[in-house]
């Protein structure tokens, strides 16, 4: 509990300092507001006991012609004041609100971009709908803190204060059954709310969770019809779904019975304050205050007022209890978020345009369609080395986890030019070898070159930027088809983007669309066929041109005759690149210049196609149908 409140306290302090930092010249305007019109709404108790005063002075007199101006006095000072704090109130208000709003998209901003920042792993190994929890519950519940709850605990605080200041200069008696009577409120609150802040935190947790399942569902749609797995399905969802219940039920249970109980034993206060004061009017008891005035009813009567005044303060700070706990919980989820570690990156070589002038490679601006490796070395010289797609990987072992080795002693080469292809049953290593290459993980022993330099020396966008990747999962984004292919290279004119979709024969089918080119896409072509996708994410890795190519099961999940169309788009592409081929097709490897088999992270065999079936070995059994991947 105490690490728990620790690290409540720096989740706050953080909070704070950020907020600070978005808004270092708003931020102390509004606070400056908010605490005139809290000092300002506590201070009619001084008035009325002013006014009390007056009255009892002229009283026995009946002079009312002399108590009028000093009355009318009193009250022209509270209506400038009232007035006052009527315009700091609607001010602060306004600037509160562009605080929250303008604090609220500057965190999702730092959060994508952090997000962007991340390795792959961190999305292996959280729930996309936890994620996007963050960006939009939390997000949330930081919206209630800020705007609401953190300006009410402000000036609830300093009209305790004021409230308080004013109690002790009245009486020290009357403030001591006050005090007994806070003693009393702070033990019920913080009985109650250290329940429910518990169970509020939990409830966000279980928010995120729900959230998940619900977003793995909805992708897994078509599985879980295949497998007729609905019941299941609900079964999950009604668990996770109880769960985020009774977290909230428990939460907002000792919530809402904690206002009650504060409400009345702030009557009761307010009750025996009147007891108490007309007993010791009665009694004639000496006051003790730091006024030195003596006890008459000019005070116990603002006393009563100011009873009322502080119970509903404590109040006030009760109900913005959940609110807090909430919105720290949100907070912690966010900065969670923000102080993950960001994708390593030691790399620095760097890939840069290149012309050839005298035999020699030399850095330019322009593009020239000719790339180079800008390696710099210590004594201050720098190498260029063309980039020709030469990859090689030595004695690489590879684990996701320590536990489980993945990948055993590979050795692999990749000559300019080259189609290699990877077969093997599911599990046995085949994406984790291209997922090494583009170093969307990083190996554990070994190494992998590419054209002579260790890919561990080249900075990672600069090695993505010269691999190109179609997957079997094709993403398209909302936008037009030209948008799409124009992502391989957010640079390529439109007539290069339409010059890549002829190259992956894509450009037949785009031109019958309604609107061509221009054709929106939205839910990921959902509009579009597989196979359409398919030959779209081809032209946008066409239209970037890189010298390797990674193609991971790209036809597995089409027709025949559509692979057919595909695979002569493919073909085009891979002219004259080094290739990387995942299949379970067979037929789709066949013309590779090397083929490899793994078998549980290990290189079985390898060869050509003809080399592989004279050796008569699993390949040779795999493509005669005497044994079948799985």
């Amino acid at each position: 509990m105490n690490n728990n409140r620790g690290n409540k306290k720096n989740t706050f302090t953080r909070l704070i300092k950020t907020l600070f930092e978005f808004y270092p010249v708003l931020l102390p305007i509004i606070i400056f507001l908010i605490l005139f019109n809290a000092v300002v709404s506590s201070i009619p108790s001084i008035f009325m006991q002013n006014i009390i005063s007056v009255i009892e002075k002229y009283w026995r007199t009946k002079d009312w012609v002399h108590a009028k101006p000093e009355i009318f006095s009193f009250v022209t000072v509270l209506v400038i004041l009232y007035i006052l704090s009527l315009i700091a109130s609607f001010t602060y208000n306004r600037l509160m609100a562009v605080v929250t709003q303008g604090s609220l998209m500057k965190l999702r901003e730092k959060m994508f971009a952090k997000m962007e920042s991340l390795p792959i792993r961190y999305f292996d190994t959280n729930a996309h709908g936890d994620i996007m929890s963050i960006y939009t519950n939390d997000t949330d519940t930081l919206r209630q803190l800020i705007s609401q709850s953190l300006p009410a605990l402000m000036q609830t605080s300093i009209v305790l204060i004021t409230v308080v200041s004013i109690m002790l200069y009245f009486s020290l008696w009357l403030a001591g059954v006050i005090f007994i009577g806070c003693m009393i409120m702070v033990l019920i609150t913080k009985n109650f709310g250290s329940k429910s802040s518990r169970f509020f935190i939990k409830q966000q947790q279980t928010l995120g969770e729900t959230e998940g399942y619900i977003e793995e569902m909805m992708n897994g749609q078509k599985v879980i019809k295949v497998f007729n797995h609905e019941e299941e399905a609900i079964a999950g969802f009604d668990k996770v779904n109880n769960e985020w219940f009774e977290a909230s039920r428990k939460a907002n249970t000792f919530a809402n019975i904690l206002m009650p109980i504060l409400n009345n034993v702030g009557n009761i206060l307010y009750v025996l304050i009147a007891i108490v004061g007309g007993t010791l009017l009665y009694l004639k008891v000496p006051n003790i205050s730091l006024s030195g005035m003596a006890l008459n009813i000019s005070i116990v009567v603002p006393f009563l007022n100011m009873t009322k005044q502080f119970c509903g303060q404590i109040g006030q700070i009760s109900q913005q209890i959940n609110s807090v706990v909430m919105g720290l919980a949100g907070a912690s989820r966010i900065f969670g978020l923000l102080d993950e570690e960001p994708e390593f990156d030691e790399g620095y070589v760097t890939l840069v345009n290149v012309k050839e002038e005298n035999g020699e490679l030399v850095e330019t601006t322009e593009r020239t369609e000719m790339w180079a490796w800008k390696h710099p070395h210590e004594d201050g010289t720098v190498t260029y080395t063309r980039l020709e797609g030469d990859v090689e990987m030595h004695d690489v072992d590879f684990a996701y986890n320590p536990n489980k080795m993945i990948l055993h002693n590979i050795t692999l080469y990749a000559k300019p030019g080259q189609k290699v292809a990877f077969v093997g049953a599911t599990g046995a290593g085949k994406t984790t070898i291209t997922n090494l290459i583009n170093r969307f993980y990083d190996i554990e022993d070994g190494k992998i070159r590419y054209d002579g330099i260790n890919i561990n020396k080249i900075k990672k966008p600069d090695l993505r930027r010269s691999l190109g990747i179609i997957l079997q999962e094709t993403n398209l984004f909302t936008g037009t088809v030209m948008d799409n292919i124009r992502y391989g290279y957010l640079e390529a004119t439109d007539e290069q983007c339409i010059e890549a979709a002829k190259l992956a024969g894509a450009d037949d089918f785009i031109t019958r669309l309604p609107d061509g080119y221009n054709t929106m896409l939205t839910g990921n072509g959902a509009s579009l066929s597989q196979g359409q996708r398919q030959l779209i994410a081809i032209a946008r890795a066409a239209v970037a041109d890189p010298p390797v190519m990674i193609m991971d099961e790209a036809t597995s999940s089409i027709d025949t005759r559509t692979e057919a169309i595909v695979q002569k788009g493919m073909d085009a592409l891979m002219k004259g690149r080094t290739v990387f081929v995942i299949a379970h097709r067979l037929s789709t490897v066949q013309n590779s210049d090397v083929i490899m088999v793994l078998d549980h992270g290990h290189i079985i065999e390898r060869g050509s196609h003809d080399d592989l079936i004279k050796q008569k070995g699993q390949y040779y059994q795999l493509y005669t149908g005497a044994f079948e991947l799985e």
